[in-house]
């Protein structure tokens, strides 16, 4: 589960599922070397703590999605992308993006530049898309993109190559946005889920590299989730004990490791090709194998489960739906 289930004992934040992050990818347009696409995935459409399927409704109406870029090395954003969203009348929802520069970036708060509002959401197979200018974007459900024996994983890592997210869905925003909006050269990512249903923006949260929080945060997993990358390094501590108890790693070994893992941050450089975890991260990099031989130092190495094969050429990239949902509302 590479974001997927971050809340405690492998529920969700704050108790629902549209706040919780799943994945984060970025890459080159294909065919466009002037683009990047940027792709958020919340929403798993099926827990395994409790069991069963989520709330159809894609997004919380309540909160903010929102995409953070450092782009001076300092692990705090200069720039970042807000999405809201509002349902309409039958529950169908509609999506506001916006842009911060500067302190605002770094900060919580709904506000920036509005580069597109009343963006449709898509429910069902075909996808709704919205441009604006040099940026084109997409919200809605779609095939999960992540692949991985989570059964397996949580079986000791015993692996069977049996892929959990087989048939499974989740909400994706998908980003299309020219690279002179953001920087040509290395950058940092990561998004977060900030909860508003209090009346205050309540951080809820955060990721970037996959697993991490899920398998690496024990008893800190609360803290770790709201808090910042720049703040990462209080955490070194809590990954070492993990990888210890895990991979069987020396104190030492332990803590050297677990530096190489945080910040929480996914670099990203337009002007290469993108592939994990060297730069950027593509829907079809396994990331997983690597991961679970950082987690067992090495004694196991792969999960035997591949990427998907309904992904598209094409904006939004994502392959479509298992499932076509009607629009509804989740009872406040």
């Amino acid at each position: 589960m590479s974001h997927h289930y971050s809340g405690p004992e492998y529920g969700f934040p704050h108790g629902d599922a549209r706040l919780d992050l799943t994945d984060l990818y970025a890459f080159p347009k294909p065919g466009d070397a002037g683009k990047s696409i940027l792709i958020m995935n919340v929403h798993p459409s099926e827990g395994v703590n409790p069991p069963g399927p989520t709330t159809d409704e894609p997004f919380a109406a309540d909160a903010i999605y929102e995409l953070k870029i450092d782009t001076d090395g300092d692990f705090v954003a200069d720039i970042a992308y807000r999405v809201l969203f509002s349902s309409g009348e039958g529950g169908a929802q509609t999506a506001t993006l916006r842009r911060v520069e500067g302190m605002e970036a770094a900060g919580t708060g709904d506000g920036g530049q509005t580069i597109l509002e009343r963006a449709p959401v898509s429910t069902g197979r075909d996808a709704q898309l919205t441009e604006s200018g040099d940026y084109r974007f997409f919200a809605g459900w779609r095939s999960d993109s992540f692949f991985f024996d989570t059964m397996g994983a949580l079986n000791n890592f015993q692996f069977t190559g049996n892929d959990f997210f087989t048939g499974k869905d989740v909400c994706s925003i998908v980003l299309e946005v020219p690279n002179s909006a953001l920087v040509t050269r290395k950058m940092g990512l990561w998004h977060r889920t900030v909860d508003g249903k209090s009346g205050k923006w309540v951080p809820t949260d955060r990721g970037a590299l996959p697993s991490q929080s899920v398998f690496l945060t024990g008893e800190e997993k609360g803290v770790y989730i709201t808090a910042e990358p720049k703040d990462d390094a209080r955490f070194v501590a809590v990954f070492s004990h993990s990888l210890e108890h895990t991979g069987g790693y020396t104190p030492e070994e332990a803590t050297r490791v677990a530096k190489t893992l945080l910040p929480d941050i996914l670099f990203y450089d337009p002007t290469r090709p993108a592939a994990y975890p060297g730069n950027g991260r593509k829907l079809s990099d396994d990331v997983m194998d690597g991961f679970i031989s950082i987690l067992t130092n090495g004694k196991v190495t792969r999960d035997n489960v591949g990427p998907h094969n309904d992904l598209l050429a094409s904006f939004p990239y994502l392959g479509p739906p298992h499932k076509a949902r009607s629009p509804q509302r989740v009872a406040a």
